[in-house]
């Protein structure tokens, strides 16, 4: 599968300030495919380790920090030479193999000129504990997630269309010609998501049933890591926060609440627990802000959030709601359906390294995206259909003025003026491209 990190890759490795690389992302979301695919294509040798399947290569690292016994054992037991310029070191699962991590430190001042990457899809867990001592200012570092709706259109076939859309402009309507497969790929995309096993699976056989097997398999294995890497104290309590997500998401007012998981619990009782599931990249909190300033990072309240997830087609499968419904709708479904378009536009965001909060102002009115551009703020609605009624998107525009703005939906592209703000109404399916209108 095409994806788009490889281009981060290609830069990172013709970069004059290149240092070892951490690779961290939800697990089964493509890093050690795109990692092997990487380096066959560009370097003349791969070594992968990978330290979860064979979790005695970690003596190597046990002894000292001595970088050249370090590659010459890890080239005999990987059978492969390690040559600085010319092979890609994979470092995998590097999370059980702390003293690796530190390691990468002495890499980077000892064999700068060594191409070297450490993967893990529980290192960002790993990386709260206090006892390893971690690199700092001696690594460079990369966020993957799963298949972005582009890179999904690829996979599925439908790349060129996409391409053709790319440099659209704002001013013409898109004709059914195009809108009808691209609204067509988005509800696709909302059932299978973008777990690249669950989208080999929809490409090879277009069979929902199947798809749904793979997304229940990998759920399995998330509530199977749990048990196996999370303090036996915080394994039920996970569960919990992890169970309680979708049907957070389901009410008309989401943001998530620590009693709604279990009676009688608090925050300071669950808040770990959050934290190892977003650290693991299983869910992304998503902060509120009432007064938006510049930096936006500054003005978001750390105790009013709402939690989704990595994934759409995860959570679809997570909160039992069947293809058909997704597929010819239902008038119940309108609540979670504008839930799942919220959870679709925050990690399109995201996969665009983009960060995110909301707005809300008291019980008034609420954004459901904020986020900021070269020191402008850029308010995002998003809507699940057609309708783009938004009392709230007028009234931040009254408020604070942004130079422009964005209604997301299933509407036609256009652009017109609300409330002084340059406002373009992007269909969802389009999202991705939503730079090219600023």
């Amino acid at each position: 599968m095409k994806r788009s990190i490889t281009s981060q890759l290609l830069s990172w490795k013709d970069s004059t300030r290149r240092k070892p690389l951490l690779l961290t992302g939800v697990r089964q979301c493509g890093k050690t495919y795109t990692l092997k695919d990487f380096g066959k294509s560009i370097f003349e040798n791969t070594a992968y380790v990978n330290f979860e399947e064979h979790d005695k290569l970690s003596a190597i690292f046990d002894f000292d920090f001595n970088t050249d016994r370090i590659l010459k054992e890890l080239s005999l037991q990987v059978k492969t030479p390690i040559v600085p310029g010319s092979t890609l070191l994979i470092l995998d699962e590097i999370q059980e193999c702390p003293r690796a991590i530190t390691s990468l430190k002495y890499f980077c001042e000892n064999i700068p000129g060594l191409h070297i990457v450490a993967a893990g899809s529980l290192l960002g867990v790993a990386l709260r504990k206090e006892q390893i001592s971690f690199p700092v200012g001696k690594v460079n570092r990369l966020q993957m997630y799963p298949l972005s709706f582009r890179e999904f259109l690829d996979a599925e076939g439908e790349g060129t269309l996409a391409e053709m859309l790319s440099d659209w402009p704002a001013d013409r309507l898109l004709p059914e010609l195009y809108s009808v497969p691209m609204e067509k790929a988005l509800r696709n995309y909302y059932i299978v998501g973008g777990m690249p096993e669950a989208v080999k699976i929809w490409c090879d056989t277009r069979d929902y049933d199947e798809v749904e097997k793979v997304q229940r398999e990998i759920l399995n294995d998330y509530s199977d890591d749990f048990a196996k890497h999370a303090p036996l104290s915080e394994v039920e309590k996970i569960r919990w926060i992890w169970d309680s997500v979708p049907v957070q998401l389901a009410k008309e007012n989401n943001k998530f609440v620590f009693s709604h998981v279990r009676e009688g619990k608090r925050s300071s009782e669950l808040e770990d627990a959050l934290l190892w599931l977003r650290d693991a990249g299983l869910v992304n909190p998503l902060y509120k802000t009432e007064k938006p300033e510049i930096p936006l990072s500054g003005s978001v309240d750390a105790a009013y959030f709402k939690v989704y997830m990595s994934d759409v087609g995860l959570l679809r499968c997570r909160a039992g709601l069947s293809q058909e419904t997704i597929l010819n709708g239902n008038a119940l479904y309108e609540r979670f359906k504008g839930a799942l378009s919220e959870n679709y536009a925050l990690n399109e965001m995201l996969t665009q390294g983009i960060p995110c909060c909301f707005w809300r102002s008291g019980n008034t009115a609420e954004l459901d995206l904020l986020l900021e551009d070269r020191g402008r703020m850029i308010p995002i609605e998003v809507k699940s259909a057609d309708n783009t009624r938004a009392k709230s998107y007028a009234e931040f525009c009254r408020r604070y003025s942004p130079e422009v703005g964005f209604k997301t939906s299933l509407k036609n592209i256009g652009e017109y003026d609300c409330e002084g703000c340059r406002t373009v109404s992007l269909p969802l399916y389009m999202l991705w491209n939503w730079k090219r209108y600023l």
